[in-house]
């Protein structure tokens, strides 16, 4: 590639140019939200691989669109809206089918304790049991620390929508019996 000036440039997939400061600034944002997208991811879907999978899209499409993102007033949220998006997008997709067991294998973090693994494990199964949308919310709001503006914001609806589907939500949990019998709430 030629370019007009000093400097060096670096070719991206499906033609993304991008100068080598440019590329390493990326790459510390990447580096410094994997964790926390990928934990967003794994609320929302429930499985680690599909988290990663979701956090690797969002960052996909933010360095194809590097420039627009680092613009944004706060391009940690508009990460994060990718990462909700890109989860929406993944059932509008064909899916492989999947085989459905009656427990959540386990993801093999061998920092918990088996009474915490037991205690996530049963939080995560009563989340899947939620609808899309009072899932999306519960996870921005409790377990990413989100206030419910910033919420409605990644989720693209109001303030009272995001209070309202984490009201049901919460009520749902409450009367999940599993959530109940293990002492979660």
């Amino acid at each position: 590639m030629q370019r007009s000036g000093p400097g060096l440039w670096s070719a991206g997939l499906k033609g993304v140019v991008m100068d080598i400061a440019a590329d390493a600034e990326f790459s510390d944002f990447m580096h410094g939200r994997w964790s926390q997208l990928v934990r967003l991811g794994y609320g929302l879907t429930g499985d680690l691989q599909h988290a990663e999978d979701l956090a690797q899209t969002a960052f996909a499409r933010a360095y194809a669109s590097w420039p627009r993102v680092r613009r944004a007033y706060n391009p940690d949220a508009y990460l994060r809206r990718m990462v909700v998006n890109a989860n929406r997008n993944r059932f509008r997709k064909l899916r492989v089918g999947e085989v459905l067991t009656e427990s959540i294998p386990e993801l093999g973090w061998a920092v918990d304790s088996s009474d915490q693994r037991h205690d996530r494990d049963a939080l995560v199964a009563a989340l899947m049991q939620l609808p899309y949308g009072q899932r999306a919310a519960v996870v921005l709001r409790y377990w990413m620390d989100m206030t419910e503006t910033e919420a409605a914001a990644v989720l693209g609806c109001s303030v009272g929508n995001v209070k309202s589907q984490a009201s049901r939500a919460l009520a749902k949990l409450r009367a999940n019996t599993s959530l109940l019998e293990g002492g979660l709430l």
